[in-house]
Order: structure tokens, then sequence, then C-alpha cells
């Protein structure tokens, strides 16, 4: 019985990394763009939002996992494509960080720092919400909490 299960296990974990697929920047925006994600990141942080066709990011973020959940709006042209690799233009940052992307299954993906494989983030796909479609755009910051996520009326 131990025998058995500790092979199951082996196999699981043999197989794990044949579930991770690349995701070149392309495939990439298909698979996230206008969806809402939440996310966890190996230093504690976590949140949810969505990251827009044009590059946009809305949502929040606790940083390291405690104090306050503070409200994230990126403007359009935050993260574009550079190559064949999402990258981030963010005001203040010496350089642009790319990213690796990695489908986990098809609802999840990772994201790491390109070079940087430790600092990464795993992300889940949530349920859009009744009243905020992909399509439409808010005009405004996206407040998400654990319960309830609302925003201005889109566009």
């Amino acid at each position: 019985m131990i025998a058995r299960f500790a092979i199951a296990v082996a196999v699981l974990l043999a197989a794990a990394p044949a579930l991770a697929e690349p995701m070149n920047a392309e495939t990439a925006r298909r698979f996230v763009a206008g969806n809402l994600f939440a996310f966890n990141c190996f230093d504690g942080s976590r949140g949810a939002g969505r990251i827009y066709g044009d590059g946009s990011v809305i949502g929040t973020v606790q940083f390291q996992g405690s104090g306050p959940v503070r409200s994230l709006w990126l403007p359009a042209g935050t993260l574009k494509i550079k190559g064949d690799t999402y990258c981030a233009a963010l005001k203040g940052m010496p350089f642009e960080p790319c990213f690796n992307l990695n489908r986990m299954s098809d609802r999840s993906f990772r994201g790491s720092v390109s070079g940087m494989g430790f600092a990464y983030c795993d992300f889940t796909k949530r349920l859009n919400v009744a009243g905020f479609s992909p399509r439409s755009r808010a005009a405004g910051p996206l407040a998400l909490s654990a319960t309830s996520v609302t925003a201005p009326d889109g566009e």
C-alpha cells in the first residue's frame, strides 16, 4: 500500500514540470487579457486584478501579506510586448522588467521576473463579476475585496 502511494507521488512529481507550458507574449495576451485573476507571490504579497489588452492594469494588492490592501491602477501601455516577451514600463524604475510566463492549467499561470526565477507570482483565473465584463473597461479604480468587486459604470 505504501509502495503504491510512493510510486503515485513520484509519478505526479515527475509529471508536474511537464504541466508547465511556457507562453510567448501573444499566447499570454490572449490567455490573460480582460480576465480577473487572484495572485499570490513568493514574498507573501497577494491580491486580485485585471490586465487589459491595452497594457493597463486595475486591481488591489497587499504587499508581503500584511498591512493595508491598496488599490492599483496602471495606465495603458504599462505592460507591453517586446519581441516575444511581456515587459513592464514603471515610473521610477531604472529598467523595464520582463517576465517568463508559464501556463500551469486552463485557469492558472506563473509569472516570474526574467533572470530571477525565485521572484514569481501564481495567478488563478476567477469568474467575471456581474456588471463588470472584460469588454467594458472601467473609467476609474476598481475596489476588490474577498467578498465583492465594485467598479464605476463602464463605458
